[in-house]
């Protein structure tokens, strides 16, 4: 059992860098969407890259609940981005 105040194994820092490294790219991926607009080359090829290769046309239906739909994907990314709930899928 881990003992509070201890450090973390190099399993557990293996761990923890990778969800902080992982959140810091979706990071980066939503500054560029606000810096760029989702008509970016580069954005609309990340869209696609989520979403199989093509992005979805509107409406677009979340698991968020509440918030159950979107007019669009770009929507959807922003309010994402905004809310900064990166790993909300559609």
């Amino acid at each position: 059992a881990e003992q509070l105040g201890t450090p973390l194994s190099d399993q557990e820092y293996r761990q923890f860098f990778r969800s902080l490294q992982t959140a810091h790219r979706a990071s980066a991926a939503c500054l560029l969407r606000e810096l760029y607009g989702c008509q970016n080359p580069l954005v609309q090829r990340l869209d696609e890259y989520e979403n199989h290769g093509v992005i979805p046309e509107g409406p677009i239906c979340s698991e968020l609940p509440g918030t159950p739909s979107f007019p669009s994907f770009c929507t959807f990314s922003f309010y994402r981005c905004t809310r900064k709930r990166y790993f909300i899928k559609v």
